[in-house]
């Protein structure tokens, strides 16, 4: 199906963590300090490492500087989860990009729907063919954060050769549902709005979801996915509340808190990967930080 192993496949419907980008005191990016981050996702069980997703501050990397975290990344896996790498703006970049993955020997790639304001929903379909074709067999997963383009331009592409899913970061589950019935056979529909939104997009068909919050919580992303499985609401709505304050932070500032509140959590927790880069927030406010910081103490997680 579209080029995708079974262990790919079956990985995709479960947890898809997105890892921040470290930077150093000097904004330069200092891929090592992930390490202990990864190692704490892939042991708590989180199924796929994505690298250069919008919790990884794709916008605010270089191209050189995204390519450079693809490698690390998946150098620092070896193997030990699945790694997906993003890949997006101007469409030669996109293609670089996939490229620069399959060399580097990701497993697949998720291609950023584009943010241009003169995206037509044919011109759309044109680019991700281009990078479908770039990647050249990787499996590619599609990253939609709105379903503007209409279900019958998103059933066209997940039709393109190389399409393997959808990651659905729109908060409209009947659109979701009328994709699913829609679109091409084998097609994996992955929940891209984190943990909140999973029950209701795991309700009409997508299987897994996205977390940032496997950074530095991955054990509790990996019980609300098994609540979910088994098909037990209510205990996944109750381990949900427990860091729904968490998530109302990130949404501030027109959601402009939204990794800078992950890696104000990460300085918390004793794992420190720098701050954010503009256009993000950074610092948080000391209303903000106060709240954070009695929040993920409650939690009991922190290493230092």
């Amino acid at each position: 199906m579209n080029g995708i192993s079974d262990k790919l496949r079956q990985a995709l419907t479960g947890i898809s963590g997105i890892l921040v980008t470290p930077f150093d005191n000097a904004d330069q990016i200092e891929p090592e300090r992930l390490r202990p981050v990864m190692d704490r996702a892939i042991d708590a069980g989180v199924d796929i490492l994505v690298v250069n997703g919008n919790t990884s501050e794709f916008y605010a990397l270089q191209a050189h500087e995204a390519q450079a975290m693809m490698e690390a990344v998946t150098d620092m896996a070896a193997g030990r989860a699945p790694v997906v790498n993003g890949v997006g703006r101007s469409v030669h970049e996109a293609c670089a990009l996939a490229r620069a993955s399959r060399k580097a020997g990701v497993d697949g790639i998720m291609v950023h729907q584009t943010p241009d304001p003169f995206v037509s929903p044919r011109g759309l379909v044109d680019y991700v063919q281009r990078v479908a074709d770039a990647a050249d067999g990787l499996p590619v997963m599609l990253y939609l954060r709105n379903d503007a383009i209409g279900t019958d331009a998103i059933v066209r592409l997940t039709e393109i050769p190389g399409v393997a899913g959808v990651k659905w970061a729109s908060p409209n589950p009947i659109k979701l549902a009328q994709a699913i019935e829609r679109a091409a056979p084998g097609i994996i529909w992955v929940g891209g709005l984190a943990e909140t939104w999973a029950p209701a997009l795991c309700a009409v068909g997508a299987q897994g979801f996205t977390s940032g919050l496997i950074n530095i919580w991955p054990e509790r992303s990996v019980a609300i996915l098994q609540a979910l499985r088994a098909q037990d609401y209510a205990h996944a709505m109750q381990l949900i509340r427990g860091i729904e304050a968490f998530e109302d932070i990130r949404a501030q500032e027109l959601n402009g808190t939204n990794v800078t509140g992950v890696k104000a959590a990460l300085q918390i927790i004793g794992n420190d990967c720098g701050p954010t880069r503009p256009p993000a927030a950074w610092p948080l406010t000391k209303d903000q930080q106060a709240r954070l910081e009695e929040l993920v103490r409650g939690w009991g997680i922190t290493r230092q």
